[in-house]
């Protein structure tokens, strides 16, 4: 959240936009929710992360 203006890649695009429409508490959930199902998929799925499947959408 601190570093989310130094981030030029997708990821921190989303943060910046959530933050425009939520509150940071709210914003900061939502990351750790999101990194938290992308490591999840990451080991069900036993596949290296790939950015470019990154879902902003949610």
């Amino acid at each position: 959240m601190q570093r989310a203006n130094q981030r030029a890649d997708r990821l921190g695009e989303w943060i910046r936009s959530m933050l425009t429409r939520r509150h940071a508490n709210v914003v900061a959930c939502a990351v750790a929710n999101k990194l938290a199902r992308i490591a999840w998929a990451v080991l069900t799925k036993h596949t290296a992360y790939d950015a470019s499947h990154l879902n902003l959408a949610d």
